[in-house]
């Protein structure tokens, strides 16, 4: 009787590892690169013209889809909007609307707003790594490593980013922009 019920059991576990095997890809899909707010963030991809899955791997890093995040500096909403990016952005994109920086806890203004911040930092850098680097750092910080020849051999692009939290975020949200990429292209 024993030996039978480990047989059965040992059954039951080789037909759940062949389930969860065939179905990979769409367990990554929902639980490791869900596609959250997508209205959203294709409509800020489309206004903006930064992809939508680097947009994704920017809210994934950092709030994981949690419209309600707040870091222990401030930031808040899906793509952790500080308050000085929030006046700066605002300005930039002569938003005359009545946002305001309690607005970042919702999903719609905060994939705007953040977008739109993205796509700054692009225009002004030219790269993905440094504009990202900004995005979690600042343009401060950023611009005083592109002053020094250690960190950037051409003053524009960060070869080596001196902050290890910055090149660990830079480098976590380009992993999952490639998992995005690679999952989701094909589906288009």
């Amino acid at each position: 009787m024993l030996k039978k019920l480990g047989s059965f059991l040992l059954i039951i576990l080789i037909g759940a590892f062949i389930l969860i095997i065939f179905n990979m890809e769409a367990l990554a899909k929902r639980y490791i690169y869900p596609i959250n707010y997508g209205s959203y963030v294709e409509k800020a991809s489309y206004e903006t013209g930064i992809d939508k899955y680097l947009i994704y791997a920017v809210i994934k890093t950092e709030s994981n889809f949690n419209e309600n995040a707040e870091s222990n500096v401030g930031a808040r909403g899906l793509m952790q909007i500080m308050e000085d990016a929030f006046d700066w952005v605002k300005f930039r994109m002569k938003d005359e609307r009545s946002i305001d920086y309690d607005d970042m806890y919702t999903a719609e203004y905060n994939i705007e707003y953040g977008s739109y911040l993205i796509m700054l930092l692009y225009e002004e850098y030219g790269d993905e790594r440094t504009a990202l680097a900004a995005y979690h750092s600042g343009r401060g910080s950023v611009n005083s490593w592109l002053k020094d020849g250690e960190y950037s051999s051409d003053g524009k692009t960060l070869d080596k980013i001196p902050s290890s939290t910055t090149e660990h975020y830079v480098n976590k949200v380009m992993t999952a922009y490639e998992g995005y990429t690679n999952l989701y292209t094909d589906d288009n």
